[in-house]
């Protein structure tokens, strides 16, 4: 594949000096993936098919719109709903009725929930969800695991001593609470995920200040048997609202939050991503005490109420009840592990699959030292034979065992070419360009 002609990487360099980091996301850096060779942008997608600026055709085998197009990109179904609904007028001085009917509906897949209210992105989801549980508690200070979003709030956990957090890894290294008001410290206290006695640490610590309680039920490992039930059990001790952030792990395992698959309620639950398949929705739904909470503070937006985000919610909870989305997205993702610990066999490099108890987002892992290096040179490899390939493989709806075949086909050929680059501590050399990043970096 002809990699000169680069558009994208053109067209990413123009970003650099217009938009601060170069893109909205930190996540869809090119840096993150192969540092000046990456596309960088799409000119069209559909299924789990790229064509770039140059009109390369990729098929898709990283995180397909960061876990958001569970689908597929443009999704027939889904795309037709937000036609019908763009072409009805996606905004007005009235509200639409497709709140009340999705609303509804989340609430009729968590029996558990009484009320929503909705936002058009994960982050804000969540802010308002702490928001809402702060104002329900009467208590500022949350205790979390696990990732939630770039708000004030949880950076502001960023603000104690580097030792403190240094102990145990607690946040994403590298991220720099400048901006976050420095009266925030002591608001955002760390505990880590399936460390049920962390939390415990922290109540005994803080006494019953702790008003909210915030974890992902579910990131890739599956939770240990007293995880959540001990999350419950201490929130309801303490007067502290429990919430589940399902903005990565909803509508993987199932039809709804994977907090329904081991049984555990808690008081809200935030989703996002997956939940319009590439449209902008977010949803909070929990019980009626705590989400009254809403109308004692003030929760509002222009934007939370267009209508293209609830006609693309409904439409793709619709087609995934339908057609049991689920099951296919772990079907890919566990076929994707197989395929990945054969070709290590095979070729001899010191791989695994990684994420076996989340198989629709599956990861592989490389034993070496310079492991970033190598899943550079594995990105840039793949990337000449047509793969979008970043080692991260978030299975969609539009995956095919045709699409696994291909991708099949040629990766045993790579991994057999990083064994001999590792044999012979010639990764580096073999790369176009830098190392990919693995975290926040400034760029200029």
């Amino acid at each position: 594949m002809n990699q000169k002609a680069n558009r994208g990487q053109q067209l990413y360099e123009k970003a650099k000096g217009l938009i601060p980091g170069g893109t909205q996301l930190l996540s869809k850096r090119p840096e993150m993936f192969l540092p000046d060779h990456w596309p960088s942008y799409y000119e069209r997608a559909k299924g789990c098919h790229v064509w770039d600026l140059d009109g390369r055709e990729y098929i898709d085998v990283t995180h397909n719109g960061v876990g958001s197009c569970i689908l597929g990109y443009a999704d027939p179904d889904v795309n037709a709903a937000v036609k019908a609904a763009v072409d009805a007028g996606n905004m007005s001085t009235l509200n639409c009725p497709d709140e009340v009917e999705l609303a509804e509906l989340l609430c009729e897949l968590h029996p558990w929930a009484d009320m929503t209210r909705f936002t058009r992105t994960g982050g804000e989801s969540v802010a308002v969800a702490i928001r809402i549980a702060r104002a329900a508690s009467g208590k500022s200070k949350v205790a979390f695991a696990g990732y939630h979003g770039w708000s004030d709030w949880y950076l502001a956990a960023n603000l104690a001593k580097p030792d403190i957090l240094g102990k145990k890894g607690l946040l994403l290294s590298g991220l720099n609470p400048a901006g976050v008001p420095q009266e925030l410290e002591g608001t955002a206290l760390a505990f880590r995920h399936n460390h049920v006695e962390e939390l415990e640490e922290l109540v005994r610590k803080e006494g019953s200040d702790i008003g909210v309680i915030v974890c992902e039920p579910q990131r890739h490992e599956k939770p240990a048997p007293d995880f959540l039930s001990g999350l419950r059990r201490i929130a309801s001790e303490i007067g502290a609202v429990l919430i589940f952030d399902e903005i990565s792990s909803g509508f993987r395992l199932n039809c709804g939050g994977v907090h329904m698959v081991y049984g555990v309620e808690p008081d809200v639950a935030v989703f996002s991503k997956a939940l319009g398949n590439g449209y902008p929705i977010g949803a909070v739904i929990g019980r009626r005490d705590i989400m009254n909470a809403a109308q004692d503070t003030f929760i509002s937006s222009t934007y939370w109420t267009e209508r293209v985000g609830f006609a693309a919610a409904l439409a793709m909870i619709k087609k995934y009840r339908k057609e049991n989305v689920h099951e296919h997205l772990s079907e890919m993702g566990l076929r994707m592990q197989k395929i990945w610990n054969a070709a290590a066999e095979a070729s001899g490099l010191k791989a695994h699959a990684g994420h076996p108890d989340m198989p629709p987002l599956a990861h592989v892992g490389f034993d070496y030292p310079n492991a970033r290096a190598v899943q550079t040179l594995l990105c840039q490899l793949m990337l000449e034979r047509g793969f979008l390939d970043n080692g991260a493989f978030y299975a969609t709806y539009a995956h095919s065992h045709d699409d696994l075949n291909a991708y099949e086909a040629v990766v045993t050929e790579v991994f057999r070419e990083l064994a001999d680059a590792c044999a012979e501590e010639s990764v580096e050399k073999r790369l176009h360009g830098p190392v990919g990043h693995s975290g926040f970096q400034r760029l200029t």
